[in-house]
């Protein structure tokens, strides 16, 4: 009987989805950084994702992203409480609505004009449902406004 993968041969199949696991967390990472220049692409969505990509193909970058001091917090709120904090809200609030602004006064098709910010009001409904990260004891910056 055939192997489902149909390359049971050295551990190919194996190979390649280590493979693909590092390139999806490779190109989150790329596009994470470009995000950190860039107003209104987005960074911690992205490092999201390359530290998901990384528990499947590559531990070490998981690690080195949840060590990371500025961003290693904002995913581990993520993944320990499904929390955003509301600095993260307020930015991705205001991004949203820059969005819908520039859609209206653009000529594009009446259905992106009505179908983009509907699918914006769903997306920031469920993120200012998400709850926010409890500050934590000692620390005086207030960790749930950041």
């Amino acid at each position: 009987m055939l192997n489902a993968c149909c390359c049971d041969i050295s551990g190919v199949c194996a190979m390649l989805k280590i493979t693909a696991w590092r390139l999806l967390a490779i190109l989150s990472v790329v596009l994470g950084g470009i995000g950190v220049v860039i107003p209104g692409l987005p960074t911690v969505p992205f490092l999201l994702l390359a530290a998901w990509a990384g528990t499947h193909g590559w531990p070490r970058l998981e690690a080195w992203l949840l060590g990371h001091p500025k961003y290693g917090p904002s995913i581990r709120d993520w993944r320990e409480h499904g929390a955003v904090s509301r600095r993260a809200k307020i930015a991705a609030s205001a991004m949203m609505l820059l969005s819908v602004m520039m859609i209206a006064v653009s000529e594009a098709h009446v259905a992106l004009k009505l179908g983009v910010p509907a699918t914006l009001m769903v997306t920031a409904a469920w993120l200012w449902a998400r709850p926010e990260p409890a500050a934590k004891q000692g620390d005086k910056s207030g960790r749930a406004d950041r």
